[in-house]
């Protein structure tokens, strides 16, 4: 078996993409919202970082996190925030989803996939771009026309904050950085 090395910069910023167990499309629902909500805080109190771009669909999200100058460790974070929901929210979720064998084995439960994506982001350009992906997802997905459109996406800060005009990604899409899993 390969030995999968993630990159560790302390202070980086990070692309993350984290997948439902087989694609189940429970994270939008409000015990899903709730549950990752409360999760990000929690951890967000010892383990602090900066979300800088966001969004939840249903059976994934995209997220640019940003660590704190001397830790380089993001898949602590989100090792934590999927055990979290998992332990408090598992049951409430209601998923019925059978487990395969080799989740079994290794004691994975039926509301994640055991990997996510990352990607350490390089430079601004870099980071507009994969920010620019996170924003246009709901839209590339077919669950809305436009992406301010998407009630669970931080390009409302993003408008609200001037950083897009009101009418982004109105005339097209968005240019995709090679950073990035096409799921």
């Amino acid at each position: 078996m390969p030995n999968y090395r993630r990159p560790r910069i302390p202070g980086g910023s990070y692309f993350v993409t984290q997948v439902t167990y087989k694609r189940e499309p429970w994270l939008c629902s409000v015990i899903g919202r709730k549950a990752l909500r409360e999760a990000i805080a929690h951890i967000r109190i010892k383990y602090p970082f900066s979300i800088e771009a966001f969004v939840l669909l249903p059976e994934h999200f995209h997220g640019v996190w940003t660590l704190p100058p001397r830790d380089q460790n993001f898949s602590v974070r989100l090792r934590l925030i999927k055990t979290y929901v998992t332990k408090r929210y598992g049951q409430t979720l209601g998923i019925n989803r059978a487990v395969s064998r080799s989740c079994q084995k290794r004691g994975a439960g039926n509301l994640w996939q055991r990997r996510c994506w990352e990607h350490l982001i390089r430079d601004q350009r870099d980071f507009a771009l994969h920010c620019d992906y996170i924003h246009y997802n709901p839209v590339r997905h077919g669950l809305c026309g436009t992406s301010h459109d998407w009630p669970f996406s931080s390009i409302h800060r993003f408008m609200d904050e001037g950083i897009y005009p009101l009418n982004w990604g109105w005339e097209g899409v968005p240019e995709k950085s090679q950073g990035i899993w096409d799921e």
